[in-house]
């Protein structure tokens, strides 16, 4: 089955910062590439080289006094740019994409956490991503206070990197909004959002999180 020859999907990875998207996310990435799928990986807020730079704005702890709405449309802006150029041709040109966080995440921090609520948040996803859900998102549920603390302890490994470490400096009732969001959008969601429980060692994860791609997509194990 060349991936050519069909659309591609759009798998979305989110949770909190720490419970392991990124991982799980290039796991499965490689279990896919295994049995011949065109996949690519990659991120929001980035993507591309306008969507990078967004991102140091949003991440960066030395940002003072963006507004909620402002930094709410900076993660538009940067999800627009990266549904043009990278994640629609892709899916068009039938190869899987899987995306460490999309709108659930602004719902979440920017809806939830920033108590902008989620029809603002609903209103810019139809004008600006046209129509593009995810085909599976992979909730990764994991507690509040943990995930900070490993988050935390990340971004200062990465600290020569770069400096990601804004949502961060939030307090535990901003954390807390957010994984409550996350909630309302899987119990709407339900046919889209699979909830994982991301508090178990990663190698009791991983297989939970092949299993709900092989059930959405029907993939045979070893062959699709």
């Amino acid at each position: 089955m060349p991936s050519t020859h069909k659309r591609g999907r759009f798998i979305t990875f989110e949770g909190l910062d720490g419970c392991g998207k990124s991982t799980h996310l290039e796991r499965l990435a490689g279990v896919l590439r295994s049995e011949g799928l065109e996949v690519i990986t990659t991120r929001e807020p980035g993507g591309t080289p306008i969507g990078e730079r967004i991102r140091a704005v949003l991440l960066d702890s030395r940002t003072q006094g963006l507004a909620p709405l402002t930094e709410l449309a900076l993660m538009f802006a940067s999800r627009a740019q990266q549904i043009a150029e990278v994640i629609r041709p892709a899916i068009e040109a039938g190869t899987w994409v899987l995306c460490d966080r999309y709108t659930d995440s602004s719902e979440a921090y920017q809806g939830g956490g920033r108590q902008l609520g989620s029809q603002a948040v609903l209103t810019l996803h139809r004008v600006l991503c046209q129509g593009l859900d995810p085909d599976l998102t992979i909730l990764l549920d994991s507690d509040p206070a943990a995930s900070v603390a490993r988050a935390r302890r990340r971004n200062q490994r990465n600290a020569d990197e770069a400096d990601e470490n804004r949502f961060e400096k939030e307090n535990r009732a901003f954390f807390q909004r957010v994984h409550d969001t996350y909630f309302k959008i899987a119990k709407r969601d339900s046919d889209r959002v699979v909830v994982i429980d991301a508090r178990r060692p990663q190698e009791e994860v991983h297989p939970d999180v092949v299993a709900a791609v092989r059930k959405r997509f029907s993939l045979a194990q070893g062959g699709h």
